[in-house]
């Protein structure tokens, strides 16, 4: 028995790539392919592609396919998506941001879900505001006397960049002049403060470093 090692394919091009990507959802007559059709039909490896263009799905978009859907993405893992484009958008995100690098689903994964992209917005607005939701439960290293985590659960930080409007409240700088967003406590957890709407603020990270300094 001969052993050999399997052929490598980093030196691929893209061009070799999508166009066998075409060439799978062609013979399937599939304009969806998932990453198991891929590896089932395709010359290369689903992995392979997924790590040239970013991603599964940025590599179906390079090749012009569509998106294919999860149907059982949690309700939850949606909506701290919507939080995180909205926080690098700096705004409130629209469908065409979907489509890019920026978001983990695409536009039709929340119509699919939700019945339309402006839907989502809804519940997930709904969902931000939603008193009744309970505190994350502390961990245990963490003061029992304080009422509340030092982690900023993902329904507060979608309210403080709602209410901040996605921009830095010491300089006002938002993400289209380059600038990350983080959620910071006014006054620190270590020196008291609560994790609390009222205590806590968009700053960029800059801002956030100096203030850090200053403490």
């Amino acid at each position: 028995m001969t052993f050999v090692l399997e052929e490598f394919h980093r030196n691929i091009s893209d061009e070799a790539l999508t166009a066998d990507l075409v060439r799978v959802s062609q013979e399937l007559a599939k304009k969806q392919i998932t990453f198991r059709d891929y590896n089932q039909s395709g010359k290369y490896h689903s992995s392979t592609v997924a790590a040239r263009f970013g991603s599964w799905h940025g590599a179906l978009e390079k090749a012009g396919l569509d998106r294919t859907i999860d149907r059982n993405i949690p309700t939850e893992d949606l909506f701290r998506n919507i939080v995180e484009v909205w926080s690098r958008l700096g705004r409130q995100p629209k469908t065409r941001d979907l489509s890019g690098e920026v978001s983990k689903f695409s536009s039709s994964t929340y119509a699919y879900r939700f019945g339309s992209w402006r839907d989502a917005l809804r519940k997930f607005v709904e969902w931000a505001n939603d008193q009744n939701i309970p505190v994350e439960a502390r961990e245990q290293s963490e003061v029992q006397s304080r009422k509340t985590p030092r982690n900023v659960n993902w329904r507060l930080r979608a309210q403080v960049l709602m209410r901040d409007e996605a921009k830095c409240r010491l300089c006002g700088t938002t993400p289209s002049n380059g600038a990350k967003l983080q959620v910071d406590h006014v006054i620190p957890w270590s020196k008291g403060g609560e994790t609390m709407l009222t205590n806590l603020q968009i700053l960029c990270e800059q801002c956030n470093i100096g203030k850090g300094d200053l403490s």
